[in-house]
């Protein structure tokens, strides 16, 4: 039976404040609490009889056999389904020096939890294993974030880092890639196997700060061919176009 104390410690968990004092985070849904049990240390399952028989070795430190009333009641989706899990928070620490020899996404204040949930499934997609927030963005540990992940957000890397001071101390001769309406063309360009590609925020677009640091600029163009067409591009949607353009270039 799930208890009263339980169900607000699972709704506590929306809040970032206790996020953050627990080291905990809440996932939902058969498939995604199914696809983050190997990747992720399981403080509490909570679940149904049915779920429960699929997954007997959960290596959950607190099992909690539930009915979906129960699990409505403690549920933050509108539509509840077997499942409830909370998840210890991973400790992953950032290897400046391996930014170098790959491909890295750099999020400059990204807010919406659709956006980044999505940004480290497209991440995860093509490869990209580190993805460098400013403190700004919003918390990947999020459970939009995370439920928008689909279980991407334990194969991917997010680090919190000031942008600038990173910047900064990277080495010279890697290449630091954003996108601008007076960029050259993506399609046109030489573009390198590594680097960091930077995205910026939904509304201001890449920070003045992180703009002075980036070395090349891109543009993707429009193919409208009428009198108008949208002002810009999702960021989300704009990340995943940049990201195929790099990787195809490697094929």
């Amino acid at each position: 039976m799930l208890s009263k104390n339980k169900i607000r410690q699972i709704q506590s968990l929306s809040k970032k404040k206790e996020r953050d004092e627990s080291s905990l985070f809440v996932a939902e849904g058969n498939k995604m609490v199914s696809d983050l049990l190997p990747l992720f240390h399981c403080h509490t399952l909570v679940a149904t009889e049915e779920f429960l028989s699929q997954h007997h070795r959960c290596g959950a430190e607190e099992v909690v056999e539930s009915s979906r009333e129960e699990i409505r009641k403690a549920s933050l989706l509108c539509s509840p389904q077997s499942a409830i899990a909370i998840f210890c928070q991973k400790k992953v620490n950032l290897d400046v020096n391996a930014l170098s020899d790959g491909l890295s996404l750099m999020l400059d204040t990204v807010q919406d939890p659709g956006n980044l949930g999505t940004i480290i499934r497209i991440a995860d997609w093509f490869g990209v294993k580190d993805i460098l927030c400013s403190p700004e963005t919003v918390d990947v540990y999020n459970p939009k974030v995370v439920q928008s992940t689909m279980g991407a957000i334990g194969r991917v890397r997010v680090h919190y880092v000031d942008l600038c001071r990173l910047l900064d101390g990277m080495n010279s001769a890697v290449p630091v890639y954003g996108t601008f309406l007076d960029g050259d063309n993506i399609y046109g360009k030489e573009l390198s196997k590594n680097g960091i590609i930077v995205m910026g925020n939904e509304g201001n677009g890449i920070s003045s700060e992180v703009e002075r640091r980036i070395t090349e600029r891109l543009f993707i163009p429009s193919f409208q061919t009428g009198d108008s067409c949208s002002e810009s591009l999702n960021v989300a949607v704009a990340t995943a176009i940049a990201c195929s353009e790099f990787r195809r270039r490697m094929i």
